[in-house]
């Protein structure tokens, strides 16, 4: 817009993947948000976005989530001015969110530098836990960290890069943390090294895998990176977090080496988990 202001924008939305509404409408607002984040953007407004089953509901339910996903804009320090609802067989709700960026401190995926390092800063697993929840298959404090996660912004992740030099990072959803990682990887032409066992998940997660939890879009970015990663010794049960496809997940910021502990100070959350290198045969190699 000048030389000081760029727009960002962004539109997500989804079916439920918990039962109540505020917290529905909380997460997938939260889900929205990221995407302004990982750019190191700061949300201005949000649109509702709504397909609601009118006949099936009661209203209060549509209610709940556009509460929830007021509050959330609101603690994003954005406002919601208006949406569009239509009438659907299938429940869903996302935003559409208008940012601000500074044209020359945007985050990118192709700047990421040989020697960077990759700081992770939510856990992983929320796809195999949010399907173990749907099962029954997951008790009430992984489930209340499962949503604590979701809910929470990328905010203070996303300024923290900022403010100590950072220019590539991206926010961990659908693709899981190796798909998004790729993408890194190419647009930089680089090849990033991921120190699997230091990798976090959330707790339950490894024991829903355990137990015969699957998700359909954990087979697809299998399919899809298979031939795509240098796959070292890492386990079933490994690999299968490392693609889990995350909702609201946290950002994958490439830190340069002499920030990283500035970058951890500000985000203690945040965990190590790679090193950036020269291009080899594979985007991504797993250590």
């Amino acid at each position: 817009m000048s030389d000081d202001l760029a727009l960002v924008q962004t539109v997500d939305f989804f079916a439920p993947i918990v039962d109540d509404p505020y917290l529905f409408g909380q997460i997938a607002a939260a889900n929205a948000l990221s995407d302004v984040y990982a750019m190191g953007g700061e949300p201005l407004t949000a649109l509702n976005i709504v397909g609601f089953p009118s006949g099936k509901l009661p209203i209060e339910v549509l209610t709940e989530i556009l509460r929830g996903g007021q509050d959330k804009v609101h603690e994003a320090g954005a406002f919601v001015v208006g949406g569009h609802t239509i009438i659907d067989e299938e429940l869903k709700f996302g935003l559409a969110v208008t940012g601000r960026a500074h044209p020359k401190r945007i985050l990118s995926n192709a700047n990421a530098a040989i020697g960077d390092r990759l700081i992770l800063t939510k856990p992983l697993g929320t796809g195999l836990l949010a399907t173990a929840a749907k099962q029954n298959e997951i008790g009430t404090a992984d489930a209340a960290a499962l949503y604590a996660s979701m809910c929470k912004l990328n905010a203070n992740a996303s300024r923290a890069a900022l403010s100590v030099g950072v220019r590539a990072a991206t926010d961990i959803t659908g693709f899981g943390l190796l798909g998004h990682g790729l993408h890194i990887a190419n647009a930089s032409n680089v090849t990033l090294v991921i120190d699997a066992e230091r990798v976090p998940a959330l707790d339950g997660t490894r024991e829903a895998w355990a137990h015969g939890v699957r998700t359909g879009g954990a087979e697809r970015n299998a399919a899809y990176l298979e031939p795509l990663v240098g796959w070292g010794s890492a386990s079933d049960a490994t690999r299968a977090l490392l693609i889990d496809p995350q909702t609201s997940g946290g950002l994958l910021v490439v830190v340069p080496a002499a920030r990283v502990a500035d970058y951890l100070s500000l985000v203690p959350e945040g965990v190590e988990i790679g090193v950036v290198v020269a291009r080899q045969a594979y985007g991504l190699v797993l250590a």
